[in-house]
């Protein structure tokens, strides 16, 4: 999602068991043939009709939660998912938040309806409106890229580079044997940071690559809502919305890092990454090996500290996990690899192609291949 929104409708396959949503209860229903997938075609259960992304941006008020609803069902919507958008006034994940998600949970099993769950404020997810960095610092405070600077001298400011190496790659690692004014050929690394910004509530973008964050997400935002909605979890809240997760790296100069990047690299590649940084961002050296390798590691880390956890958690509560990465960039690996490899945890994917904003933003007109 960006700044403009548009509504995102899934549609279920005919072929196979979904969920139902009758009048008050929720229930499984298996179409058994081609007679009882056309009658279905002529009234379809809610499971297979549209739901849009349902905007929060105001003070929540019951009397809105009815109002919408009536609408959803008047116009022969599925049910709706509720997305906290930048405007909002109810506080996020307050007792009033949840107070007014136990509403729209009722009020949607009463009408036959679904309320799906949205997983962050705005987005991209994965820092819980600002509470994943609140209580968990090292999620976004070590860094998240390097950025490389050749020199013939070593600086004043030595300090503030991480690495250095020496020579081509691959390199010399020359880092603490060096000092200001030592003249060869360097490359040096320093680290470099997300922005913190009111976006992300004071504190900036978290680090997915790293140990325990998304386990953190979980934990704040989804056990919220199981806690809110009691047995309507996996029934009529029958899935939850992530939108744009991702390990795009610091401004537009560094490569992505995280602090376990180079012992994860060694032991799944069988080799050294830092003699070969400069790889990475010059086409010096083995630099098609290199990144493909460093890719890849990123790759499998991204799977494994967020889509592995997520999936198990969606598993044991009965979700349909839902949502799009960063398809605008497609194929260029650096918002996360690979989305299908990311796809293949979600129960049900999805894409955000905002087709019909070419003169606004060219970059969002769509990428048709990633489609296919």
């Amino acid at each position: 999602m960006k700044a403009k929104l548009l509504s995102l409708f899934f549609i279920g396959s005919i072929t196979i068991s979904a969920l139902h949503c009758s009048q008050n209860s929720v229930e499984k229903v298996h179409l058994q043939n081609v007679e009882e997938i056309i009658s279905n075609f002529k009234n379809p259960p809610a499971a297979f009709r549209p739901a849009p992304l349902w905007v929060w941006h105001d003070r929540v008020s019951e009397e809105m939660i009815d109002r919408d609803f009536d609408e959803f069902k008047d116009k022969g919507f599925g049910g709706a998912f509720i997305h906290p958008r930048y405007g909002l006034i109810t506080e996020y994940l307050s007792e009033e938040w949840f107070d007014r998600v136990k509403y729209s949970v009722e009020k949607a099993k009463a009408l036959g309806l679904y309320a799906w769950i949205y997983d962050e404020n705005s987005f991209p997810s994965g820092f819980a409106g600002g509470f994943v960095p609140a209580e968990m610092p090292e999620s976004y405070d070590r860094g998240q890229g390097l950025k490389m600077h050749a020199a013939t001298v070593i600086p004043k400011d030595i300090s503030k580079y991480e690495i250095i190496l020496s020579g081509t790659p691959p390199c010399k690692d020359v880092t603490g044997a060096v000092k200001p004014g030592d003249k060869g050929s360097f490359f040096l690394f320093e680290k470099t940071f997300y922005g913190k910004s009111k976006w992300y509530a004071g504190y900036s973008y978290v680090d997915l690559l790293s140990p325990g964050v998304t386990q953190k997400f979980l934990e704040i935002t989804l056990d919220s809502y199981e806690r809110a909605v009691g047995d309507e979890f996996g029934r009529v809240v029958p899935g939850v919305f992530s939108d744009e997760p991702n390990i795009a790296p610091p401004g537009g100069k560094s490569i992505r890092w995280t602090p376990e990047l180079f012992d994860e690299f060694q032991k799944r590649r069988g080799y050294n990454l830092k003699p070969h940084l400069p790889s990475v961002f010059k086409t010096i050296g083995e630099w098609k090996r290199v990144r493909h390798d460093y890719y890849r590691t990123l790759l499998e880390l991204f799977i494994e500290r967020w889509s592995m956890p997520y999936h198990e958690y969606t598993e044991k509560h009965h979700l349909l996990w839902t949502g799009h990465y960063w398809e605008h960039g497609w194929p260029n690996p650096y918002h996360g690899g690979d989305n299908m490899a990311m796809y293949a945890w979600h129960q049900m994917p999805a894409i955000d192609m905002l087709f019909n904003a070419y003169e606004e933003r060219p970059d969002q007109f769509g990428n048709v291949r990633a489609v296919k």
